[in-house]
């Protein structure tokens, strides 16, 4: 029988529901479990010796796993600890401290295939290091520049000679009195920097302003590329496609055979099996890359286009080539 995969992800992330019925079906057991349900609905033993590696088991009210057992670990985005009414802020903050040392500890030493590891997702999310390693992989990258000085938006836009994006470095979702809006990228000329209030408040990310022709969503499994072309159909979607998916229409494309060395050696730099690459093809047909999520959507591009994703992460983490 297949050694048992464990998901790590929030209760609430529905395509993961996807993954879990592919496994199933291929008679492989699964174990779910949300960091948010620990410690109040998910125990952890874990026990090490010099005879033994990490024995022990997770467990909930309904099912068990043993540790030793696990033969993949699919990570991707679970919430934050909840613990019982009635602690202080303090002891809740120790409380956290705990968990992640111990649970996200024990569960981090697993010997496993692990799509992705906490550690290289952790490291793998910072753009500024996506970058330089895509630079370094032989990948075009745009010009660009991080940044709380002022001046130096106005002198690069001017070296730029034409117009400059700026975007979020991290997650582009804020939360404020309780409503959520989404902060998405900007193209910005020499006239829309008179007014640079704000800059030196924290770090910006600015970009070269790139022609593009359409953009490309490139997932990434094992070896695996299954990329989908995404072609606005507004002149908001033409800025940044995130901002109108009602205009945009999908087709699936091939990968060149440069682009595709470039990023088997980006996700091997990154230590990553899973990623979802985003890239400007401009009119001439270059590719330049602007990032990798390591926790990024996919069932919205395998219901578009019918690419086999759920598949290919089922087939990563039993090891299938």
């Amino acid at each position: 029988m297949p050694s048992p995969v464990l998901i790590i992800a929030a209760s609430d992330d529905w395509p993961i529901d996807r993954i879990v019925v592919e496994l199933e079906r291929r008679g492989v057991e699964v174990f779910r479990m949300d960091t948010a349900d620990f410690p109040q609905r998910l125990t952890l033993t874990g026990r090490i010796d010099q005879k033994r590696a990490w024995t022990g088991d997770l467990a909930t009210d309904y099912r068990t796993v043993e540790l030793s057992r696990v033969g993949a670990v699919y990570y991707r985005a679970p919430g934050a600890f909840r613990f019982p009414k009635g602690m202080s802020g303090p002891e809740e903050r120790f409380a956290a401290a705990q968990a992640r040392a111990g649970l996200g500890g024990v569960l981090s030493a697993l010997e496993c295939r692990w799509v992705n590891h906490p550690a290289a997702l952790a490291r793998a999310e910072y753009k500024p290091v996506q970058l330089a390693a895509a630079r370094a992989c032989g990948l075009r990258i745009p010009p660009t520049l991080i940044t709380n000085r002022p001046a130096d938006v106005v002198a690069f836009a001017t070296e730029m000679g034409g117009p400059i994006v700026c975007k979020p470095l991290a997650s582009p979702v804020l939360i404020e009195n309780g409503q959520l809006t989404s902060m998405y990228t900007q193209r910005l000329t020499l006239s829309d920097l008179q007014d640079l209030r704000g800059i030196n408040t924290t770090a910006h990310l600015f970009q070269a302003w790139v022609s593009k022709d359409h953009e490309v969503r490139l997932t990434v499994i094992g070896q695996r590329m299954l990329a989908a072309a995404i072609h606005a159909g507004s002149d908001a979607a033409y800025e940044d496609w995130r901002s109108d998916y009602g205009s945009l229409t999908y087709t699936t494309t091939l990968v060149p055979e440069d682009v595709a060395a470039g990023m088997m050696r980006l996700m091997e730099r990154l230590h990553l099996r899973y990623g979802a690459a985003d890239f400007i093809v401009d009119p001439d047909g270059a590719w330049t890359f602007l990032e990798v999520n390591p926790c990024g959507q996919w069932d919205w591009i395998q219901g578009a286009t019918g690419l086999p994703i759920t598949e290919a992460i089922a087939d990563e983490l039993q090891g299938v080539t």
